[in-house]
C-alpha cells in the first residue's frame, strides 16, 4: 500500500501527499484522466461510471456462479449457454459476446473445454467425467460491462488438468495482490510468467487481458507474459486479468472453420480464470467477486 510520504506513483518525484493524494480533489483527477487518455487511450472512470461498472460486474459474477453450478456430467454446453442467456434477459442485461466481432460470435457465453484456450463456442456435446471447462461471461447492464470467467472440473480429473487449473488460479491471485497505483503493466505479466514457468506450465501470449467497463474491450492491453509495456496503473482504471495457462506449449491455433475457437498446438490442457479489477487510490477492488470458495480466497 502507498503511504503519504512515499514517492508518488506518477513519477513526478514528489511525495504522494504532495501530488496525487486523493485529498487534492476533482481538478487533479480530471487532469490525470486527460493525460491518460491523450497518452495511452485509457479512460480513467468517474465515480458515476464506476458505480455502473460495479453493477454490471456483480451481475456477470452472479450469472457466472449460477452457470458454473449447472455444469455437470451429461449437460451440454448449449444448455449452459441457453441458461446463461435467459439469466441475462431476466435481469434486463445483454450478453456481450452474442454477435460480437467478425464473424459474429454465435453464442451468449464462451465455453472452452480441455485443450481449448479460449473463445470456445457452446454446442451439443455433453460434458463427461474428466473434462475441464472454462465458462466466460461478459454482461452489459445499463450500458456498462463486467467480464469474468472460472474453471469447472467435471468429476475426477487427471493430474495434468488439475495442475493447469491450480496454476492459472494462483497466477490470477498473485497478479491481483500486487495491484496498486504506479505498478507497471509489464510487472503483471512478469509475475504471472515467472510463477507459471516455475511450475512447469506455459503462458499463452496470443491473447491478453484488456480494459473494460464502458466498452467490451478498451485500452490498455494487459499481457500475461513477459513484456515491456511500461504504463503505470492509475486510480480509475478498470481492466481484466485473465491468465491462460497451458500444460504444454504456449502457442495455440484458431479453428479455420469457426474463426473463434483457440486450441493448444499440442493438444495439452489449458485453463483460465478472470476478474475485472478497479485501481483505487491506494490499491485495487475486485469488481467481479462471486460467492465460490475460490473467489472468496482472492480477498
Amino acid at each position: 500500500m502507498v503511504s503519504r510520504n512515499d514517492p508518488c506513483w506518477c513519477g513526478s518525484g514528489q511525495k504522494w501527499k504532495k501530488c496525487h493524494f486523493p485529498d487534492l480533489g476533482i481538478t487533479k483527477r480530471a487532469s490525470l484522466a486527460a493525460e491518460y487518455f491523450k497518452k495511452y487511450g485509457i479512460i480513467l472512470k468517474t465515480e458515476e461510471q464506476i458505480e455502473g461498472i460495479r453493477r454490471a460486474c456483480a451481475m456477470a459474477a452472479d450469472i457466472l456462479d449460477k452457470t458454473c453450478q449447472m455444469a455437470k456430467e451429461g449437460v451440454t454446453t448449449n444448455q449452459l449457454n441457453d441458461f446463461a442467456h435467459q439469466l441475462h434477459i431476466d435481469a434486463g442485461a445483454i450478453p456481450a459476446p452474442l454477435g460480437y466481432g467478425s464473424p459474429p460470435f454465435p453464442k451468449s457465453i464462451c465455453t472452452s473445454l480441455n485443450d481449448v484456450i479460449c473463445h470456445g463456442i457452446p454446442d451439443d456435446r455433453p460434458l463427461k467425467q474428466g473434462d475441464i471447462l472454462n465458462i466466460d461471461v461478459t454482461c452489459q447492464l445499463g450500458g456498462y460491462f463486467g467480464d469474468c470467467s472460472k474453471m469447472v472440473a467435471i468429476g475426477q480429473i487427471d493430474a495434468e488438468k488439475k495442475k493447469v487449473i491450480d496454476v492459472s488460479h494462483e497466477c490470477l491471485m498473485r497478479a491481483i495482490a500486487i495491484l496498486k497505483p504506479g505498478l507497471l503493466i509489464c510487472q503483471i505479466g512478469e509475475l504471472i510468467e515467472t510463477y507459471a514457468t516455475e511450475h512447469g506450465c506455459s503462458v499463452v501470449d496470443q491473447f491478453v487481458g484488456h480494459g473494460t467497463g464502458l466498452s467490451f474491450h478498451e485500452q490498455p492491453q494487459v499481457p500475461h507474459h513477459y513484456n515491456s509495456l511500461k504504463i503505470p496503473l492509475a486510480p480509475g482504471m478498470t481492466f481484466t486479468i485473465e491468465p491462460m495457462i497451458n500444460g504444454g506449449a504456449r502457442r495455440g491455433y484458431v479453428d479455420s472453420k469457426d474463426h473463434w475457437t483457440a486450441r493448444t498446438s499440442d493438444g495439452k490442457p489449458s485453463a483460465q480464470w478472470e476478474h475485472t479489477l478497479l485501481i483505487t487510490e491506494n490499491g485495487y477492488e475486485i469488481l467481479t467477486l462471486g460467492n465460490s470458495p475460490l473467489d472468496i480466497k482472492l480477498t
